[in-house]
C-alpha cells in the first residue's frame, strides 16, 4: 500500500548534548551507517508523497550526508523544541490536506512493517491524531502517556515536567505521530512554553486535542526495543547490537553457521551462501560476496571481497578488495593477496 497523500517529517535538528560530541547527533553511526539512514530506509518502502527532514545543528553536514535520498530540507535556525521544529515546516504543510507522519531521526531500530501497521491503524480509524506508545520496565527519560480510566490518552507529560506519580507510569511516548495537517498547524499555534525547558513541545498537541473533545487514537508498539531513542554513546552501542543481531538472524535462517554470533561483525552489504561457517572474532564489511560452503576461521578481516564457493580462509588473515576463486585455501596470516 502506498501513502502518496502523506507528508513525512523527520526531526533531525538536535545537537545531542549527551553524546558529548561536536558532530550532529543523527550522523553518529550505528551498524555501519548514520542513525538517520536507518530511519529513512525504514520510511522509503512506504512511498510517501513527500519526505521532509528538519535540520538545525550543523545542518550542512546533515544535508550532505542525505543527498542521495529523495527528500527536501527545512532549516530550524533555533532549536526551541519539537513543536517548533514541526512549525518550521508550516510553509510546506499549509496547503496539504492529508495526514502528516512525524518521527525522530534518532530512532534507528524502528521497522518498516511497524510504521505500515501504525499508518494503517490511523487511516482505518479516520482519526485526526494517532500516537504510537509502548510499555517499558524503566521509562527514564521518556514522555509518559497519561490516560483516563477507560485507557484513552489524556495528555503526554515530559519527564522533567512529570509529578512523582506520573513518573511511575510505564507507558511511554514513542515519538511517532500521524496527524491531520490542518489540525496540527492549528494546535501548534496554541502550544505554549510553560514547561521546564521553555520549549514548544510537540507532545502538547495531545492535550489540546482532548481539550477540544477530539479522540486521540493510541497505537501500541509491542516490541519496545524498536522505539529506542539514541541519546548517548551507550544507547548507540545498544542500537548497533540490535541491528547486528537482526542481520545475523537473517544469515542463520538462510543456512549460514555462526559459531559464536555475539563475537562476529558482519555488515548488511555482505552476502554469504548456505553451508558457510564463520568462526568468532571475524569482521566482514563493505560489498562482499561470499560463496557457499566457505569456512572463515577466527580473527579474519574481510572488506570488499569476492570469495568463491568452498574457500577456506585461515586465521589472522586480512583481505581487502581481493577475489578468491572457488576451492582455494588461504593460509593463516595472509594479507591482501590477489588470486584472480
Amino acid at each position: 500500500m502506498e501513502y502518496s497523500s502523506v507528508v513525512a517529517i523527520v526531526l533531525a535538528a538536535g545537537k545531542g548534548t549527551r553524546m558529548k560530541s561536536d558532530s550532529p547527533k543523527v550522523l553518529h553511526e550505528t551498524f555501519f551507517s548514520p542513525m538517520i539512514h536507518h530511519v529513512l530506509n525504514a520510511l522509503q518502502p512506504l512511498f510517501f508523497g513527500k519526505n521532509i527532514v528538519v535540520t538545525g545543528h550543523q545542518h550542512q553536514l546533515v544535508e550532505e550526508a542525505l543527498r542521495e535520498y529523495p527528500l527536501s530540507f527545512v532549516h530550524q535556525s533555533q532549536q526551541l523544541g519539537t513543536g517548533h521544529a514541526v512549525l518550521a515546516c508550516e510553509g510546506e504543510l499549509r496547503s496539504h490536506k492529508g495526514p502528516v507522519f512525524i518521527l525522530c531521526g534518532d530512532t534507528p531500530l524502528v521497522r518498516t512493517e511497524t510504521l505500515r501497521q501504525f499508518l494503517h491503524a490511523h487511516v482505518e480509524s479516520a482519526s485526526l491524531l494517532t500516537v504510537m506508545t509502548t510499555t517499558i520496565a524503566t521509562p527514564d527519560n521518556y514522555g509518559r502517556i497519561v490516560s483516563d480510566e477507560h485507557g484513552n490518552i489524556v495528555k503526554i507529560v515530559e519527564e522533567k515536567d512529570a509529578t512523582s506519580a506520573e513518573r511511575g507510569i510505564r507507558e511511554i511516548n514513542a515519538g511517532i505521530y500521524c496527524v491531520d495537517a490542518q489540525f496540527l498547524l492549528d494546535a501548534l499555534h496554541r502550544v505554549g512554553t510553560d514547561n521546564m525547558q521553555g520549549e514548544i513541545y510537540l507532545t502538547d498537541i495531545v492535550a489540546i486535542a482532548t481539550g477540544d473533545g477530539v479522540h486521540v487514537q493510541k497505537y501500541s508498539c509491542l516490541d519496545s526495543e524498536e522505539i529506542l531513542g539514541v541519546n548517548s554513546r551507550r544507547e548507540l552501542a545498544q542500537a548497533h547490537a540490535v541491528l547486528q543481531r537482526r542481520y545475523l538472524d537473517v544469515l542463520m535462517e538462510a543456512g549460514v553457521t555462526l559459531i559464536q554470533p555475539e563475537a562476529v561483525s558482519i555488515e548488511k552489504t555482505v552476502m554469504i551462501g548456505k553451508d558457510s561457517v564463520i568462526y568468532p572474532h571475524t569482521s566482514l564489511t563493505g560489498l562482499c560476496s561470499i560463496g557457499s560452503g566457505v569456512r572463515i576461521d577466527s580473527f579474519v578481516k574481510i572488506h570488499d571481497c569476492e570469495i568463491g564457493d568452498y574457500v577456506r580462509i585461515g586465521s589472522f588473515s586480512h583481505l581487502q578488495q581481493t577475489n578468491i576463486p572457488a576451492w582455494t585455501t588461504v593460509a593463516p596470516h595472509s594479507v591482501d593477496i590477489q588470486l584472480t
